[in-house]
């Protein structure tokens, strides 16, 4: 271990773990460490033992779950988005070649006390239960619009400027009733709070447009996940380091993070040896002086089903999203529902886990309107955690500390962490090849 790397990367999370193989790709020498002695960081999956070992310290699972291997429960449950841009990391660096994915098959959202399914098509949009008539028509039109803006075509914008009207007014425009404007602001731009409201609709366009693209990848929903669970992606990109290089040590502990006279960082100890470098990544758990509470706490429950979600027709996989008004609350819930055809849990059974960040000093109550939405239980295993953040950006000292991982139920901010990271090291954006679109695919298979 006593060389010298172009940058060291601490812990197997998701964000390190992309890191360390997209600079591998780039030829940098990468030596990455870990002191657990699996991969994925905060973002693991674990098995039936390793779940209660963490959740029950004292209890140990039910006999009745079947076998270990059989379960692979996600730390942190999130889906990814079809055409989002975890996605297009995974296809630009190749390391869709270690991975299987399933889509989710359906994305709900909680309105005056029921689920309703998210439409996902035009057809399934008639049929909403979400909307009354007139309403659906209106929403058409807002879809529509969203749909056909085109920058440089003025007659595309009906009046509306992205960078000075805010949702609210456009909204308006298009006479959107609120519980409309809950389900697309909460369901499908996936905004966790109403903060997004009074700012400029451009960012509110480009969630609305990724959302829909990613439906018209696969239908169904927006959401795809990974076969054997989301611990299959940090080591899907530990596998392409490899490939081009990087040294990884599982099981390693991390004695001291060396630094010269200037403060700029050297080298990490590990026992007796050094490894040198000029550069380290890592998650907040490496570096507690470094590194700041964000003041928010976020609550997530595994709750373990032997029976689909109610009212969901049997899927086997959907996210169902609580919007903060329907229940009073200023943070979203996100339930995330995968199953054993995922190959996550034993056969005939769910995991449904439920996420939100904390408002009370009663937390597990607030997961209560959730709850009800699952039906009975078989058991179900909770754990809180705080959100931290670094308290600078590296450029000093030379470490670059990734962020917590925040509780909505898909990977953008995580990888807006990675490209920001990535910019700060490299003083250059992260930019990955453009995909083909599905019209694009499809129009290149015609023509073979």
């Amino acid at each position: 271990m006593d060389e010298e790397y172009d940058v060291i990367v601490l812990g197997t999370g998701l964000t390190e773990c992309i890191l360390s193989g997209i600079l591998s790709v780039e030829g940098k020498k990468v030596l990455h460490i870990d002191r657990q002695d699996h991969y994925g960081g905060e973002s693991a999956s674990l098995n039936l033992t390793q779940l209660y070992k963490k959740f029950r310290p004292n209890g140990e699972a039910p006999k009745d779950l079947g076998r270990d291997r059989d379960w692979n429960v996600d730390l942190i449950p999130k889906f990814l988005m079809a055409n989002g841009e975890l996605t297009n990391i995974l296809i630009h660096t190749d390391v869709t070649r270690y991975l299987e994915f399933k889509q989710i098959s359906g994305s709900y959202v909680y309105r005056d006390g029921r689920i309703a399914k998210v439409p996902s098509n035009e057809v399934e949009a008639v049929r909403s239960s979400l909307m009354g008539m007139f309403e659906k028509r209106r929403m058409k039109k807002f879809l529509e619009f969203v749909t056909n803006y085109k920058e440089d075509d003025r007659n595309t914008h009906q009046g509306i400027d992205l960078d000075k009207n805010s949702m609210t007014e456009i909204y308006l425009k298009f006479g959107l009733e609120p519980g409309t404007r809950d389900f697309i602001g909460h369901a499908m731009a996936l905004w966790p709070t109403d903060d997004y409201l009074q700012e400029p609709a451009r960012e509110t366009f480009n969630r609305l447009n990724l959302y829909l693209q990613s439906v018209a990848r696969y239908g169904k929903s927006p959401y795809i996940y990974p076969l054997y669970g989301l611990g299959e992606l940090p080591q899907g990109f530990a596998r392409l380091s490899a490939i081009y290089g990087g040294t990884y040590m599982l099981d390693k502990p991390v004695d001291e993070i060396v630094y010269d006279d200037e403060g700029k960082v050297t080298g990490v100890k590990s026992g007796e040896e050094t490894a040198k470098t000029k550069f380290v990544i890592g998650d907040p758990t490496y570096f507690p002086d470094k590194v700041q509470k964000t003041g928010d706490k976020v609550i997530r429950a595994m709750c373990i089903l032997n029976h689909p979600i109610p009212g969901t027709d049997d899927m086997d996989s959907l996210q169902i999203i609580i919007p903060q008004n329907q229940v009073k609350r200023k943070h979203d819930i996100y339930i995330a529902v995968v199953s054993s055809a995922h190959n996550v849990c034993a056969k005939d059974h769910y995991l449904a886990i439920v996420s939100t960040i904390i408002e009370t000093d009663t937390p597990h109550l607030e997961l209560e309107p959730a709850f009800k939405l699952l039906g009975p239980r078989v058991d179900t295993l909770m754990g809180i955690a705080d959100i931290y953040e670094p308290k600078e950006d590296g450029t000093k000292d030379h470490v670059y500390i990734s962020r917590s991982y925040d509780s909505s139920s898909h990977f953008e901010s995580t990888t807006d962490d990675v490209k920001d990271i990535y910019f700060r090291i490299t003083g250059k954006p992260l930019v990955l090849k453009k995909r083909p679109t599905v019209q694009e695919e499809e129009a290149e298979m015609a023509a073979q």
